[in-house]
């Protein structure tokens, strides 16, 4: 009785399980149909029905050798199913709508046969076994399949490339790009090549294959503001920082140059015939690169002429010094006005200020360069000749200004006559030339003259009790001249010990 119920009950089962099977994938279908707009055609509806013929049988108990077809034949149709999703998810919305890629017809078919060669091994391997004879068809279809991959590798690399290329997006058609040594402007990419133009009008058609083989260089990339480079030779004898303002007021001055960020000069190389300087100007659209150097190096030259700054031929010129380069006339006579001005000096002579001079060295220093430092050891003392330079003390670790140097000033006078260490920081603000008098120079002038030393002695006395504060108003009182007399004897002391006289 019990048998006969369940007999009874099976068909009605069996129906229900196709039925409701049918409509529920039918109403999901529909869903993404007119939702997700998903193109679900007529082999959905195959799908549907043999789905619910499969669950139908599964329920009614059938074993027959028959129900591996019907299944096979769903894992194929779900195959058609798959390619539909991947279509509308992945290359509609992803890539088209998502990262404005478009994808070719020939790959979306590509893709789709694969999946549908996925299906079928499935089938063959799974549902059938893989009996003796299906294995030769496929040991012949791969053998077949690697023949063709070989023919078409360069082909479908090219498409591998183009579709990486596509996905990346290192660059859209308008940039300039470098390949290599070659500047182009993108005017096509394809799934095959990109095609570059010129400045000179040169079409180059170059495999994706190959282009992703080399460094790519967008100079569009993020903005079409990018940084170019040239360079210039200058003369020896001319100060690096003068040649740096030159070229820097020269090429910002040139067509397409943009005001920001701003020119830059770099000193790169001495060369045989020239100091090397680079300028790194910024620029937006590359194609006017040929009308922007033109406009940059015709700058430079008038720039140069005018600041007569020589641009050297390319040779080599053998210079024979005999002797170190002294002071120069005009820089002689404009220090001996300086020091004839100078207290420490004025014991000296003409001639004795000139030989002094003449033994002296001129020094140049460079835009933030330091003459002397704080702390430091030192013998010598300086006159500023031409720029000036900021006076700074250090101050719970930090550099306090605390004046300033024009030209005609003088300094570090303290180390050469006693040998103290540097009691500042000299930074020069701008090119400084400066002499420097040192102390075996100083100390041949005294041996000449040893009547200064007492007038020497005297003044650094002075300058002492000063910083110390004891002088006011110049008034001495019998005690300060007491305290002077005793200083400008050390200090004499100290000068005779110093220069050993």
């Amino acid at each position: 009785m019990i048998q006969s119920f369940i007999n009874s009950e099976r068909p009605i089962a069996t129906v229900a399980a196709f039925i409701l099977t049918y409509f529920v994938v039918l109403s999901l279908g529909r869903f993404f149909k007119r939702r997700a707009h998903v193109p679900l055609g007529f082999s959905f509806q195959i799908f549907c029905l043999t789905l619910a013929f499969y669950a139908a049988i599964t329920v009614y108990g059938v074993q027959a050798n028959w129900r591996n077809h019907v299944g096979a034949a769903l894992v194929l149709l779900s195959s058609v199913l798959v390619v539909a999703f991947v279509n509308r998810y992945l290359w509609d919305f992803y890539f088209e709508k998502k990262r404005q890629t478009p994808i070719p017809h020939f790959l979306r078919e590509v893709f789709a046969l694969i999946i549908f060669l996925i299906a079928l091994l499935i089938v063959l391997s799974v549902g059938y076994h893989a009996s003796a004879q299906l294995r030769g068809m496929v040991v012949g279809s791969g053998v077949a399949a690697i023949i063709l991959g070989l023919a078409g590798q360069n082909l479908l690399s090219g498409i591998i490339a183009g579709v990486s290329l596509q996905m990346n997006r290192p660059y859209k058609v308008g940039d300039w790009l470098r390949v290599g040594e070659t500047f182009g402007e993108v005017r096509e990419i394809n799934w095959r090549s990109t095609r570059l133009r010129t400045n000179d009008d040169i079409y180059l058609d170059i495999p994706n294959s190959e282009i992703v083989k080399t460094t790519i260089v967008n100079l569009h990339y993020p903005t079409e503001a990018h940084a170019m480079r040239i360079r210039v030779g200058v003369d020896y004898n001319v100060p690096p920082n003068r040649v740096k303002d030159a070229l820097a007021r020269a090429a910002q001055s040139g067509k397409n140059v943009l005001p920001e960020p701003a020119v830059r000069v770099f000193l790169v190389d001495f060369a045989d015939h020239a100091v090397i300087y680079e300028i790194k100007y910024y620029m937006g659209n590359h194609a006017r690169i040929n009308e922007t150097n033109d406009s940059v190096r015709t700058n430079v030259w008038y720039e140069l002429k005018r600041q007569r700054i020589t641009i050297p031929y390319p040779i080599r010129t053998l210079q024979v010094e005999r002797r170190p380069r002294d002071v120069g006339r005009e820089d002689q006579e404009q220090a001996r006005e300086i020091l004839r001005s100078e207290p420490l000096f004025q014991c000296l002579d003409d001639e004795q200020l000139d030989a002094l001079l003449q033994r002296s060295r001129l020094n140049h220093f460079g835009r933030g360069e330091r003459v002397i430092e704080e702390g430091a050891e030192g013998d010598s003392m300086f006159v500023l000749l031409h720029g000036s330079a900021n006076v700074s003390v250090a101050k719970n670790g930090a550099a306090i200004r605390v004046g300033t140097l024009h030209s005609g000033d003088c300094f570090g006078e303290m180390s050469l006559l006693t040998g103290e260490r540097r009691t500042a920081t000299v930074r020069a603000v701008a090119d400084c030339y400066v002499i420097e008098i040192s102390k075996p120079t100083m100390a041949e002038v005294i041996r000449q003259a040893p009547e200064c030393l007492n007038q020497l002695s005297e003044l650094l006395a002075k300058r002492k009790m000063e910083t110390e504060g004891i002088i006011k108003d110049a008034h001495l009182a019998l005690g300060e001249e007491a305290k002077q007399r005793e200083y400008s004897a050390t200090f004499l002391r100290r000068l005779r010990t110093f220069f050993e006289l």
